[in-house]
């Protein structure tokens, strides 16, 4: 089962993939955690989340780059956390925009493969209207090509505003 969760910051896109999994009877419960902690703002953020699911029975994976050498139990509850820092790792750093796109596809398959229970969280950071330097504007192509073959071969796919869930595919666990 690969559920997509999408939701705009503050939206709790977060704390909804995160019930999925603690729902799941799948076993181990992993986190696997794509940020990278630049600067104390990241270091917040991440300490933050680190907070919010101790006591959850999570082992977390710090993979910020190369999903394809992850290794999990077969048949684990897995939390990737999330798609736009992957994507960002992948494309601004590592081996650059050139693959990213098919670096990460492969990644998630590796992980799907591995999983019984897959969530994946992505950020909806598409609709503010603002024109971008090229850069920015060619990973947020990747990250909308990513989101729509994601939620192509996902069994739900799911979209979190203020909080309520709002299912375009798939139902409600």
């Amino acid at each position: 089962m690969m559920t997509l969760v999408s939701g705009g910051a503050g939206s709790g896109k977060s704390a909804y993939a995160e019930s999925l999994i603690l729902q799941s009877s799948a076993a181990p419960r992993i986190y696997l955690a794509t940020m990278q902690a630049w600067g104390e703002e990241g270091r917040q953020r991440v300490e933050r989340h680190r907070r919010l699911r101790a006591g959850k029975g999570f082992l977390t994976v710090e993979q910020p780059l190369n999903l394809t050498e992850v290794e999990i139990p077969q048949g684990s509850a897995v939390l990737l956390e999330d798609l736009s820092n992957l994507t960002a790792n992948e494309c601004f750093g590592g081996a650059g925009f050139a693959g990213a796109e098919e670096r990460i596809l492969t990644g998630v398959d590796s992980i799907r493969a591995q999983a019984g229970e897959l969530v994946i969280v992505t950020n909806e950071i598409f609709s503010d209207g603002v024109t971008y330097p090229p850069e920015t504007a060619q990973y947020l192509d990747i990250l909308a090509r990513l989101n729509r073959q994601l939620a192509a071969q996902a069994d739900r796919v799911v979209e979190v505003a203020a909080g309520i869930p709002i299912f375009w595919k798939g139902e409600n666990p």
